[in-house]
This record gives C-alpha cells, structure tokens and sequence, in this order.
C-alpha cells in the first residue's frame, strides 16, 4: 500500500499543519501553482515529490507542466489546468479521450471536486481545491489516499482552515 498526500495551489503558502496530516504518507503529490520554490523544496525535504507547474509558476523553475506515470497498475496523470468533467480544458480533451489515464488529477479551480468520468471509462478525476491563502476560495483543502493492489482506497479530505 502506498500512501499519497495530495494538495494544490499553495501560492507560495505551505500550511504548517499538512505535514502532521501528510506524516503517514509515503509521497506528496501537488498539482502545480506551487508559488515561491522553497514550498517545493520543503515538501521534497520531507516526503519524495511528483509536482507540475502551475499558471503562476515561472517558467525557470523547471516544474514539468504534466506527469503520467503508473502506480500499481494505476496509470495517472497529473497537470494543473485541467478542467471539469464533462468540461475539460481544450488542451487536455484530446488525450483523455484518447487516452484516459485511470486518475487524472488537476488544481486551478480552487475547487474541491473528486467524481467519476463514466464517459471516460470511469475515470476518477481529483481536484484537492486549494491549500494556500490566495483565491476565491472559502475553505483551504488537500486530499489524502492510498493506492493498494491497484485501487485508490481510503480518501480523506482535510480541511485546514478559512482562507
């Protein structure tokens, strides 16, 4: 079983509170608008760390803008700027309908949303809302979970605060 700790738009803010939530996890995982690298290079210190670059991200620092990789037979793929089920941003479209991953995984929204894509071969699509402090958003959120014999299992929600 691997334990993941996933969050999204930081904006430069690292709740201290995520690496008591995030303690148990075996990875972090962050869906880019990261914000000032240093929260990139603390996350890393404490946990291995899959991140792309979000749309505030600058380009020199040299975050992937997507990651597809597969976990126990999981196959993800994590950007930031996704968009919504049935409404996908025109960048992505193409592929997940050609290729849907089994969990795909995006931020931007500031939205919390996890729901299944059944015109996506069930694709579970994940949106952990925002963590940090700037946005629209009301409540600062991340998602933890666990991938075991090929299963996402145990997703929790965190809530960490008003903004």
């Amino acid at each position: 079983m691997i334990r993941i700790g996933l969050l999204s738009d930081t904006h430069s803010y690292l709740d201290p509170h995520l690496f008591t939530h995030f303690d148990a996890c075996d990875e972090i995982w962050h869906a880019g608008d990261v914000g000032a690298l240093t929260v990139a290079d603390q996350l890393r210190a404490f946990r291995p760390l899959r991140v792309v670059s979000g749309n505030i991200d600058q380009e020199a620092n040299d975050l992937p803008a997507n990651q597809r990789f597969t976990i126990d037979g999981l196959h993800f793929w994590m950007t930031h700027i996704g968009g919504t089920p049935p409404r996908y941003n025109p960048t992505v479209r193409p592929t997940l309908q050609g290729n849907p991953p089994d969990v795909f995984i995006c931020g931007h929204s500031h939205i919390l949303k996890v729901v299944r894509d059944p015109k996506l071969a069930n694709m579970l699509f994940i949106n952990p809302g925002a963590a940090g402090k700037t946005g629209f958003h009301v409540m600062r959120t991340a998602i933890r979970f666990a991938i075991d014999e090929g299963r996402i299992v145990d997703m929790q929600v965190i809530e960490l605060g008003k903004r």
